[in-house]
């Protein structure tokens, strides 16, 4: 019985797997989006598996993580973390994207803007749209510090989006920097953070002002992006991939070792130091190694890759991209938010102090990824040209963004 209800989902998967396929240029790099598909699902992935929730006496919602309780869980950051990829990734397509676009006729600031609007729609999308849902929330009972809660989750992701940007309209610089000097052009992008890391960690750090770790904020991100570019250009080889990787995983396993940097790649509450926000010198290192990685396997995935059953499910994950990462703390808050009226949930609401809140979360995925296949499905539109869409409508999302924005910031 179990196999005649399963038959037709099989036969539809194959039929979409090979129109996929059929669908594909034939000059498509298919290693490219493949590295972009993991890295895009290592970000739900890491949130969803290591972020939960406490419940205070009345009953609302506050961000807790794992790792404070399980500090020995941290390597799973190492591996889950891939933003170095991501921007690896990133910055390959965005040279590709750049000559196209010039060999049309476009200028540079047309391309950018195209490329700015792309990343921004689903940011306004899904902060205009919490913003109506906090007051209609609100109204059914949801006490507002689980409302606090749930818009510090949905807006973190999006710092990203933002520096993103901003590194994407260097590009013409990167390429610039890619032609003269190759893979070394990412070097000094490194030295900056090692120097301020020197400083704010180093035997002057008590002389040192807070704000001097923003000075990393750039320069961390953009070292993969610049590795990136210049791959693009065919200007990292093999030989310049194994220093990455080598050279990456060393200078990763000094920093841990004997300077004693954090371990975990994200934040995690109650410790004073972070190596995410802003970047350390461990995130340039991790991303050296994993751009290396990349390299040195791109032949053997774009193989695989080959494969419809392979490839569909890359293809999907690429076209609701921003999707994923806009709406993903959605998914999870689904499900949380109705849970936290029936009292502490076992990997849920309740306290993720223990390894068996682990293994409970996990059996909450399926759940999570069913709620974001479902809100995907309205929430793509974002991801799409706004054509027909009013200009007062387009007005009133940004302005409801702006309030979403003061509401999640602390500001209002």
């Amino acid at each position: 019985m179990d196999t005649a209800l399963l038959a037709p989902l099989r036969d539809r998967a194959r039929k979409t797997a090979h129109t996929l396929e059929n669908r594909t240029p034939a000059d498509r790099d298919r290693a490219i989006d493949g590295l972009r598909a993991l890295a895009l699902l290592a970000v739900p992935t890491g949130h969803w598996l290591i972020g939960g929730f406490t419940l205070d006496a009345g009953g609302a919602l506050h961000n807790a993580s794992l790792l404070t309780s399980i500090g020995l869980l941290s390597p799973a950051s190492w591996v889950l973390q891939l933003l170095g990829i991501f921007f690896l990734v990133g910055g390959y397509a965005s040279v590709l994207s750049y000559r196209r676009a010039l060999e049309r006729g476009s200028s540079t600031g047309g391309w950018l803007r195209g490329r700015l609007v792309r990343l921004g729609r689903p940011v306004l999308g899904v902060t205009a749209v919490w913003a109506v849902l906090l007051p209609l929330l609100h109204g059914l009972g949801v006490p507002e510090a689980t409302l606090r809660t749930g818009a510090t989750l949905v807006i973190q992701p999006l710092w990203f989006v933002g520096v993103y940007a901003g590194i994407t309209a260097l590009t013409p610089y990167c390429l610039r920097a890619a032609r003269w000097w190759g893979a070394w052009a990412a070097a000094p992008l490194l030295a900056v953070v090692a120097v301020v890391d020197f400083l704010r960690y180093g035997p002057f750090s008590d002389a040192m002002p807070s704000w001097l770790s923003l000075l990393n904020l750039l320069p961390g991100w953009m070292f993969g992006y610049q590795l990136g570019v210049s791959w693009g250009e065919r200007r990292l080889g093999r030989r310049a991939a194994w220093v990455l990787l080598l050279g990456g995983t060393a200078l990763f396993a000094a920093l841990l070792v004997f300077f004693h940097y954090p371990a975990s790649m994200v934040g995690v509450p109650g410790q004073d130091r972070t190596n995410s926000h802003p970047p350390s010198l461990l995130v340039p290192a991790l991303a050296a190694a994993q751009s290396g990685a990349a390299v040195l396997l791109r032949d053997r995935l774009a193989r695989y890759l080959r494969r419809p059953g392979l490839w569909a499910p890359v293809v999907i994950i690429n076209l609701s991209a921003m999707t994923t990462l806009c709406w993903h703390q959605t998914a999870m808050l689904a499900a949380a938010v109705p849970a936290s009226f029936l009292g502490p949930v076992a990997g849920l609401t309740a306290a993720p102090v223990t390894l068996g809140w682990l293994a409970a979360r996990l059996a909450w995925l399926p759940l999570f990824a069913v709620a974001l296949l479902l809100i995907s499905r309205t929430a793509r539109r974002f991801e799409a040209p706004w054509t027909g869409v009013p200009r007062a409508r387009r007005a009133l999302a940004a302005v409801l963004a702006a309030c979403f924005a003061l509401f999640a910031l602390g500001l209002a």
